[in-house]
């Protein structure tokens, strides 16, 4: 098939950034607080320039203070997810690889799980989950290098492992947690919920992991090419396939835990956007990381708007992206998410 050209690919992310923007915008200026585009375009404007205020307290509480913060977050959590989970595609060289692979989203949701039981705060119970997301995929990690088994296949068997001992623990948990208050806050965690009253807090959390995960694959993504190529032609040109392998799964580790740590388990992201993004600027990561990365903040950001804004009550954005993501997967397995446009 013939490969879409530079100059049409560089018109596509053009798109893609512009509708990023727009999310962005149409997000901070949705809801039920209402808000004119002038007014969200002043308030936005007078964190730069000195223009008279003209606008209440209350309007500069809600965007700075909840809307802000909160679409920011949805955004890095969305690029997280995808990144990591297009960076594991690669890596594993399976278009079918998750982010959660190796036990990281179920190490977390099991320290969650396990903080709400001993009746911790907020901000433990992130710091808890994050811990055993790293934790599970050492684990991991650990299990496949005394394996003597295949590098590659090891790790998927030991991530399978890692996962289950994990799910049972949190099922464990949730048996003898009191069915009054304890069970219902670990179940509502686990679905998955960008509402929080410490926004700012959470994005200051992720934006650390997220900075340390995605630089290093930004850097490094020409190399990710070569890992999906035979480990024999890989090291026939420089590439320490080992130590790659063990910087993207360390990467890809921060960027999941942390993002299941401040907003609990949401599937299908990791696993839907590299295939969009896989048809509209194909497999050279030198582009696709980048695109993926918008393409995943994106949707995340208008997922989130749905959560919040379909009905009274918010509805746990885990749910949303199983029901928006598997109708999206099954149209790219159907139609062949491998084909992309000239």
């Amino acid at each position: 098939m013939k490969l879409p050209s530079s100059r049409k690919l560089n018109l596509r992310f053009l798109i893609l950034a512009l509708l990023f923007l727009a999310a962005l915008f149409f997000s901070v200026l949705a809801g039920r607080f209402s808000l004119s585009s002038r007014q969200l375009f002043r308030l936005l404007a007078s964190r730069v320039f000195p223009i008279r205020k003209t606008w209440s307290n209350a309007a500069e509480n809600v965007v700075f203070g909840i809307r802000l913060p909160r679409v920011m977050k949805a955004a890095v959590i969305g690029a997280a997810l995808s990144v990591a989970g297009v960076s594991y595609q690669g890596m594993f060289r399976n278009p079918l690889v998750s982010p959660d692979l190796l036990g990281a989203s179920t190490g977390a949701g099991f320290g969650a799980a396990l903080a709400i039981l001993l009746g911790a705060g907020s901000v433990m119970i992130s710091a808890t989950a994050f811990f055993f997301g790293l934790l599970s995929v050492l684990v991991a990690y650990l299990v496949s290098r005394a394996s003597r088994v295949g590098e590659t296949l090891s790790m998927i068997l030991a991530g399978m492992i890692v996962s289950a001992l994990f799910s049972a623990g949190t099922s464990y948990l949730k048996l003898i947690a009191d069915t009054e208050r304890k069970l219902p806050e670990i179940t509502y965690w686990l679905m998955g919920s960008l509402s929080s009253l410490r926004q700012r807090e959470e994005l200051m959390f992720l934006l650390i992991p997220f900075v340390l995960g995605s630089v290093p694959l930004f850097v490094l993504r020409w190399r990710i090419n070569l890992l999906t190529l035979p480990d024999s032609e890989a090291k026939t040109m420089g590439v320490n396939t080992k130590a790659l392998r063990l910087i993207v799964v360390v990467c890809a580790t921060l960027l999941t835990s942390a993002s299941v740590a401040v907003s609990g388990l949401i599937g299908w992201v990791g696993l839907v956007v590299p295939h969009m993004s896989r048809m509209l600027f194909g497999y050279d990561y030198r582009r696709l990381l980048p695109a993926t990365a918008l393409f995943g903040a994106t949707f995340l950001v208008l997922v989130d708007d749905i959560s919040r804004l379909a009905s009274t009550a918010e509805i746990p954005i885990g749910i949303l992206t199983a029901v928006v993501g598997a109708p999206l997967f099954l149209y790219l397995l159907v139609s062949g998410g491998a084909r992309r446009a000239d």
